[in-house]
């Protein structure tokens, strides 16, 4: 196997196409919207990235293996642009392969003649948060001021320590070939699986793009955490509050 290789599986005309990039992360906050979209917007896979540089692993599902890779599926909206949309399980596991992925994901994207991108991830609070700003990052001004019209937020040095992988060299390598970059990050936890978060990323890409997805799936996610993280807290409750009485002591 060669270090990438990439499978073609179809080939259809995209309408001034966008990439959506929602591989692992913080809260999986890219990874549940990319794979929302694909739920409720039916996308059609059309290419494979295997790749050295994932880890050496394969899935199972039902007794079947498969390699590790991620996936490009093609989306034609009704609404506003078609969409180019990458999913996976991984990223790459060293430095050298983030940048070497990162430049066969913009060739498939240029070869859809896909002009935008938008990386989708979470920036962590440290804390349960109960309203989800959307932060972002962008490579040029005039796309600052087209994420602010759908009210994502710019903060000074924020995220701290820069985008790490793929989705900040998606900035960073794309605008040297030329792409309008966008990275759209959902303020989460950064403790579980957070599902309120990509739906706050999800409802401002509709506005910036021009289409529309149900969100009843991802609010019954959501549901399902809150449920988890009231139980948390619970534990934590009764953890601090300690036995009722002072005077029991351990017998052994």
């Amino acid at each position: 196997m060669d270090e990438f290789e990439i499978e073609t599986l179809a080939d259809p005309e995209l309408t001034d196409p966008v990439l959506v990039e929602g591989l692992p992360g913080v809260g999986h906050v890219g990874k549940l919207a990319a794979e929302h979209l694909l739920e409720e917007l039916d996308g059609e896979e059309v290419r494979r990235l295997y790749s050295q540089h994932f880890p050496p692993q394969v899935s199972i599902d039902d007794g079947r293996s498969e390699l590790a890779s991620a996936s490009f599926h093609a989306v034609e909206t009704e609404q506003g642009q078609d969409l180019l949309v990458l999913t996976g399980d991984h990223q790459a596991q060293d430095n050298q392969g983030h940048y070497r992925l990162t430049d066969r994901i913009l060739d498939v994207a240029d070869e859809f003649g896909v002009g935008r991108v938008f990386a989708l991830g979470g920036v962590p609070t440290g804390e349960l948060i109960e309203e989800y700003d959307v932060l972002g990052a962008a490579t040029d001004a005039g796309f600052v001021e087209d994420l602010e019209g759908a009210d994502v937020e710019f903060r000074e040095d924020e995220p701290a320590g820069g985008i790490v992988g793929v989705s900040g060299l998606l900035l960073g390598l794309g605008e040297r070939r030329d792409f309008e970059a966008a990275c759209l990050m959902g303020e989460t936890s950064g403790y579980l699986v957070d599902p309120k978060s990509a739906q706050a990323v999800l409802t401002v890409l509709e506005d910036l793009v021009g289409f529309e997805v149900d969100f009843g799936s991802l609010e019954d996610r959501a549901e399902e955490m809150e449920e988890v993280v009231r139980k948390i807290q619970e534990m934590e409750s009764s953890a601090a509050a300690g036995p009722a009485d002072e005077d029991l002591r351990y017998i052994g």
